[in-house]
């Protein structure tokens, strides 16, 4: 298991399941509710809330049905520079945009 810095796969999918279940709750939605919302078996979701573990697509359904898909798209956001010449014409060219 890849594991950095104490943080490990089981615990990020236990707290991505304890996230969307707060959501659920937020939203006064049950999970029998969430299921028949977004497609996903009652039986997936009480399993997921327990134990992190879901497929990607049932995941996605779900955040739609809980109104959250744009979180998706801050996945893999952050920007990797190779060098600090990159951080400058970045900017630069963020600068000219405006």
């Amino acid at each position: 298991m890849i594991q950095l810095e104490g943080i490990d796969a089981y615990n990020i999918a236990k707290s991505l399941a304890k996230k969307i279940k707060i959501r659920r709750k937020a939203l006064g939605v049950n999970q029998k509710e969430l299921a028949t919302q977004s497609g996903v078996s009652y039986g997936s979701i009480k399993r997921f809330e327990q134990s992190g573990e879901i497929s990607l697509l049932s995941l996605i359904h779900i955040a739609i049905a809980l109104e959250c898909e744009n979180d998706f798209n801050l996945l893999f956001a952050k920007k990797i520079y190779s060098s600090i010449d990159d951080v400058i014409r970045e900017t630069r060219e963020a600068e000219k945009q405006k």
